[in-house]
């Protein structure tokens, strides 16, 4: 009998698929062998935004504290006064001086505050709000902003922008009410004056006379009306809910019609960056300039010149740039020619392509 064959198992010849490596993320900064990725330099930032909220936070709590204690000054001393009839008027006085120290110190910590609400308004401005809308990435001088603003940290408002504000906001209407408890105080007290001549007696303190008192309130309170009105046009406080961008829709004048017009920022930046200009004086020009191309992206001019005490012809390049790529330009110098001699000073203002822009 025939033997029946039994059917073998086809083997397959095919490959295997080898699993898809994940390509390997680019370093967006090194340092003595450490590698930053994008995924961690998001990482980063991420916990930087919510640190500098938690330090606005801290500062924004100490200015209501310092308002709780104008306020709660205000109600200690009109208790007084008005619950014993023996009680001097001056008291009402004391308390305005002291609740003008509050004022002063919460102007101070309002600085303090506007310094780190300024870089989380510039974050959200700039890095966050930019991540949502097309091309899909950052301003392109938000970072400059940023690094400048923790290189050479300054407040972005002034101490009048500072008092001015708190004072409309808050302390005005507290001296109101304290001015007009220091009329109620003396036109009450011990009973209503028969007229505007006992009214003034009453108003005196000590040696100084009524005519004296009433003339400093009503200088005092005009001086802090003036003040707060003068101060409304400063609006450099990034703490506050103002927008980006100004109005889009304004019409042109006549002189600026045909030309682009873009958005004009409110908020972030506001200042403009500190501009340099630095001279290097190097005998290997042409390293030097292409380090500086390719490392620093500026642009560079060569300019001749000669060493008089050695008597050498030398190269004097020529770079426009910013402060915070300052440390940069050393290193890619000193890369390429550690003997160079460099030379940085401030420039008043600088005018064309990665600078302001050059317009006639």
């Amino acid at each position: 009998m025939a033997e029946k064959s039994t059917p073998k198992a086809k083997t397959s010849t095919k490959p295997k698929k080898k699993p898809k490596q994940a390509e390997p993320e680019d370093s967006v900064w090194t340092y003595r062998g450490y590698h930053l990725k994008t995924s961690e330099f998001t990482t980063a930032m991420v916990h930087f935004f919510r640190a500098e909220i938690q330090r606005a936070n801290v500062w924004r709590q100490r200015l209501d504290t310092t308002t709780n204690w104008a306020v709660v000054a205000t109600g200690a001393t009109l208790s007084i006064a008005f619950s014993q009839s023996n009680v001097h008027h001056a008291i009402i006085l004391l308390n305005t001086l002291l609740v003008l120290w509050f004022l002063f110190i919460e102007a101070r910590r309002y600085r303090y505050y506007e310094l780190w609400s300024y870089r989380v308004r510039l974050m959200e401005t700039d890095f966050y709000a930019a991540m949502l809308v097309p091309p899909f990435h950052p301003s392109p001088d938000w970072a400059e902003n940023l690094a400048e603003s923790l290189l050479t940290p300054s407040f972005p408002i002034s101490v009048w922008e500072a008092f001015g504000r708190r004072l409309r906001r808050n302390y005005y209407w507290i001296f109101l009410i304290l001015y007009a408890s220091w009329v109620a105080k003396i036109w009450l007290y011990p009973a209503s004056p028969m007229n505007a001549e006992e009214f003034i007696r009453r108003a005196s303190v000590g040696p100084v006379s009524g005519e004296i008192m009433i003339g400093l309130g009503l200088a005092f309170y005009a001086f802090l009306t003036i003040f707060a009105i003068a101060t409304i046009n400063m609006t450099r406080a990034t703490g506050e809910v103002l927008p980006r961008f100004g109005d889009e829709t304004a019409t042109a004048a006549p002189s600026e019609q045909g030309k682009p017009r873009g958005l004009r920022a409110l908020i972030a930046p506001r200042q403009r960056r500190r501009q340099l200009l630095a001279l290097i004086i190097t005998g290997n020009a042409e390293a030097v300039s292409n380090r500086i191309l390719s490392d620093l992206k500026r642009g560079v001019t060569a300019i001749n010149g000669k060493g008089m005490y050695t008597g050498t012809d030398r190269t004097i390049l020529m770079c426009a740039l910013t402060v915070t790529e300052v440390h940069n330009l050393k290193t890619a110098v000193a890369k390429e020619d550690p003997q160079a001699f460099v030379i940085v000073s401030p420039a008043q203002e600088i005018l064309g392509r990665g600078f302001n822009q050059l317009e006639e």
